[in-house]
């Protein structure tokens, strides 16, 4: 009898790949994690326990067959285990990067619950991917059929290129506008290459483009073309803008120089890792070189901003959150990493205002909080401790707060585009359809700011429902 390859959780420990030094890496943006040699990645895919009902997979958005891939690797069949991974994920390589494992997948691992320690599965679908791209089992697109349908997608985020990606292999004609000069969204100029090195998206995008998908760069929807004449051109339209309006605090002096918007700073920090001239990051404005930095808000957002303003040289950052490290919303995980590299949180701070001198930002006045009774949410409601007040001084604040949707319906000059009171675009579950002939939406532009992972299932979801509107149309067209 062949020798158990699994559920080895009981003899051998959770084992990530090895972290590099915090006083190493602060000194550059390249990932921090290395990658699992071929040994390690087979021990811990082995101690999987193959559950009966696996939660991993369930609490995956995109449902990736993890114990399935989990068991192929441990056995060492590790091109089959790309092909199921691929299966269900258009960049798996890119969700074992930056998902929250921590809240999903791994979040939700049963042998976690009995004491063992979770998989690794984040390290691990990363892994089978770059060994994939590596010994080249990650094939060219090429539809065995060329269509005469056309598929218009205004955004080149994760929604955007996971539609363009199914329905490219379709055979359907795809064109992708974008407002920025590169493909990949957030993906290339939000998260920071510590998280994600920008040479994995632009892999992708290349793919892409090699398969036939034509991308317009720095086209703005409703200035350079209508959204009417995009319309025109394509049988579909697929709206993934994504939310890149940053919420805002009125507060005194909020408009001081040097109180920064988070993707501002993040944009600037990613054009100048791929060589582009920044001159807002040359002069210093936009770059945290030797000043005391500040940042508001405790999302996966407000640790980039944290962690890029180490590596770019800070004497000090803090980051304030009015919540305790408990409710925060990012991934424990990072607030891990960023204390490890330097970060001080003050938790239960709140800004009231900013400090100036000479309309330049000097610190922040920050309130004290406690925790209160659950809000609508069922978090606890942050309440005001009175007489608690002090100044945290600043050279620069970094306001990461979250986004929210631009008025589309009003830069595109079109009225009857169905958006919801938070301006998010109302659609059909699971199609992206909206009440427009042909007019789909997907990702963080229907269910406001979200996760990676999400944006890619929306996009996968909406391309299989157009390609059956579009095999519909046909079949009615011939009778």
């Amino acid at each position: 009898m062949a020798k158990q390859p699994m559920l080895k959780f009981v003899r051998i420990d959770r084992d990530m790949p090895q972290k590099r030094e915090a006083e190493t890496r602060r000194e550059d943006f390249n990932e921090i994690y290395a990658e699992y040699a071929d040994a390690k990645a087979k021990e811990q895919s082995s101690r999987c326990s193959q559950c009966g009902v696996p939660y991993c997979q369930t609490h995956c958005p995109l449902h990736n067959n993890i114990p399935d891939w989990l068991r192929l690797t441990a056995e060492g069949r590790l091109q089959e285990a790309y092909e199921v991974s691929q299966a269900t994920n258009t960049f798996p390589e890119i969700c074992g990067r930056i998902c929250p494992q921590d809240r999903l997948c791994e979040g939700n691992c049963v042998i976690e619950s009995s004491g063992h320690g979770t998989v690794t599965i984040g390290s691990v679908e990363k892994y089978i991917t770059d060994t994939a791209w590596e010994k080249g089992w990650v094939l060219p697109i090429s539809p065995t059929v060329e269509r005469a349908e056309s598929v218009g997608i205004i955004g080149a985020g994760p929604g955007g290129l996971a539609a363009a990606d199914v329905l490219r292999r379709a055979g359907v004609q795809v064109t992708v506008y974008d407002r920025y000069d590169r493909a990949g969204g957030l993906l290339t100029y939000g998260i920071p290459g510590f998280k994600l090195e920008k040479d994995v998206v632009m892999r992708r995008n290349d793919q892409l483009a090699q398969g036939g998908v034509k991308f317009e760069q720095n086209v703005d929807i409703g200035t350079d073309i209508s959204f009417a004449d995009l319309r025109a051109r394509h049988d579909a339209v697929i709206i993934a803008t994504g939310v890149y309006k940053s919420r805002e605090i009125s507060a005194p002096n909020a408009n001081a120089n040097g109180v920064l918007k988070a993707l501002d700073f993040l944009t600037a920090s990613n054009r100048k890792s791929f060589g582009d001239a920044v001159p807002e990051f040359d002069d210093g404005a936009l770059n945290a070189m030797g000043k005391r930095v500040v940042v508001i808000g405790g999302g996966d957002t407000a640790m980039d901003c944290v962690r890029t303003s180490i590596r770019q040289g800070a004497t000090s950052v803090k980051c304030l959150y009015r919540r305790d490290r408990t409710n925060m919303p990012g991934s424990q995980r990072e607030v891990q990493n960023a204390e490890e590299e330097g970060v001080v949180f003050e938790w239960l701070s709140a800004p009231k205002g900013f400090a100036e001198t000479g309309g330049n930002v000097t610190g922040v006045m920050v309130q004290k909080m406690r925790l209160g009774a659950p809000d609508a949410t069922g978090r606890q409601a942050p309440e005001v401790i009175e007489g608690a007040d002090y100044v945290e001084d600043a050279d620069i604040v970094i306001m990461a707060l979250g986004f929210e949707p631009e008025d589309l319906p009003t830069l595109w000059g079109e009225p009857d585009l169905p958006v919801s009171r938070w301006g998010t675009i109302v659609t059909e579950y699971i199609t992206g359809k909206t009440a427009m002939d042909d007019v789909y939406a997907v990702g963080d532009i229907v269910r406001g700011a979200s996760l990676v992972v999400w944006a890619i299932k929306d996009g996968r979801d909406c391309a299989q429902a157009i390609l059956e509107g579009l095999s519909a149309a046909k079949t009615m067209a011939a009778e």
